[in-house]
């Protein structure tokens, strides 16, 4: 397991996109975060408070937002995963799509900056929440998602058309099947003090109770403007609810990252709790808030490190979610070519036909970009390495046949162009 390259109480200043590639392996032992919720809206944050001037717009388009190496990249590496970003870009809209898609090269990161041990508390509404669970599933593994959480919290806003709108959901996944986790406690009142046998009974303003072991629904107030812990922060959630998070999923000592750190409640959480952190915002102001929560609610001075150059890696470097891995080849040198110029340069060498079935096409559309030695096999990304296949080919081949292999099949199917029989 690879040491960390980065120090305590560190928050970095930019994308968090390039800070976590920049983090070694295996080194964090919580991911607690709020990111943006694609909401459609800009948020703006109360004026003359500690957050004043803090501001982001929560709206996500495919063209303006989305890099094409990106989408090369899931393409070729995860396709799995690019099935979910697609299914919520055609169900919902391409600035779903373009959100899911934002969300995911970061959680390929985040995945492989977890410890074995290691779980991750992802913050949402019903906006794109069952979105990001099938993301999460491509890139975690179903098996290790653990709980949807439901923050039930009691503000005003009613509506005549539907039901109140007042939760939101934290999203849990642990890394592996052993994984950090201490079951908390809660409350839970009895309708009377006495016909219990073998639990202890308290009593406070409301009533006669006892403890049991929590359960998946935390109700606890949101944050109120006139609470000592506010900033204004237009999305802030309150301390309690992470404080929760980190007690329930790391020990002392423990290393917590938030890569959308905002204002700075998971760092506060995880510094009053004995545990180290580091955050991440591209807020110019965050450091001013970090710093001051930390003193006026932790006691804490001078001790955060301000930083904007990238970690520099010292482990394997190896690539995001291992369990999805191809093998790895190392690519012949030269210039990169994107998938749409391989694509348009298989189209001038071979016209609009299948290298599979050998059928001609009238819509290069019919056509899809894939490899020749599938990259299950270690297979590369070069241009050397690809064919254009019509859909039946592309799906008889999968990631199981080479490109000779699937004529070899064709041919046994009677699936060849009759042209060439």
């Amino acid at each position: 397991m690879a040491e960390p390259n980065f120090k305590n109480r560190t928050l970095y200043h930019g994308d968090n996109l390039k800070f976590l590639r920049g983090m070694n392996s295996e080194t964090v032992a919580l991911i607690a975060t709020d990111p943006p919720f694609n909401k459609n809206r800009d948020f703006h944050a109360t004026p003359d408070s500690l957050a004043a001037g803090a501001k982001f717009q929560d709206r996500w388009s495919w063209e303006r937002d989305i890099h094409q190496d990106w989408v090369d990249q899931i393409t070729d590496d995860y396709p799995r995963l690019m099935e979910a970003i697609e299914s919520a870009r055609f169900a919902h809209s391409d600035g779903m799509g373009a959100f899911m898609c934002f969300m995911a090269v970061r959680l390929l990161e985040m995945h492989r900056v977890l410890k074995p041990t290691g779980s991750i508390y992802l913050h949402f509404d019903s906006t794109a929440s069952h979105y990001v669970k099938a993301v999460m599933d491509a890139i975690f593994g179903w098996r290790n998602f653990r709980n949807e959480i439901v923050w039930l919290y009691k503000t005003g806003g009613v509506s005549k058309r539907w039901f109140g709108r007042k939760h939101d959901t934290l999203l849990f996944y642990s890394k592996s099947s052993k994984y950090v986790f201490n079951p908390q406690k809660e409350k839970s009142y009895l309708s009377h003090k006495y016909g219990f046998s073998n639990i202890e009974i308290h009593q406070d303003k409301q009533g006669y109770f006892t403890m049991v072991t929590m359960r998946d629904v935390w109700d606890i107030p949101a944050l109120r403007g006139n609470q000592p812990e506010a900033t204004g922060f237009p999305t802030q959630k309150p301390l309690t609810l992470y404080e929760r998070i980190i007690k329930a999923s790391s020990n002392n000592d423990d290393m917590v990252l938030d890569p959308f750190c905002g204002c700075a409640t998971t760092p506060v959480a995880a510094e009053r709790l004995g545990r180290q952190w580091v955050g991440i915002d591209i807020w110019d102001k965050a450091h001013e808030v970090v710093v001051d929560r930390l003193k006026n609610e932790v006691g804490l001075f001078g001790e955060v490190h301000y930083d904007t150059e990238l970690p520099t890696r010292t482990d394997d470097a190896q690539p995001a979610a291992p369990f999805l891995r191809v093998k790895q080849r190392h690519e012949p040198p030269g210039p990169k070519m994107s998938r749409a110029e391989m694509y348009a340069h298989l189209l001038e060498q071979h016209g609009a036909r299948c290298q599979g079935c050998y059928r001609d096409f009238d819509d290069p559309r019919y056509l899809q970009l894939d490899h020749n030695v599938p990259r299950s096999d270690g297979g590369l990304n070069h241009i050397s390495n690809r064919v254009l296949l019509c859909g039946p080919c592309n799906r008889l081949k999968s990631n199981i046949y080479t490109l000779s292999g699937l004529r070899r099949e064709n041919k046994k199917l009677g699936y060849m162009s009759k042209d060439l029989l």
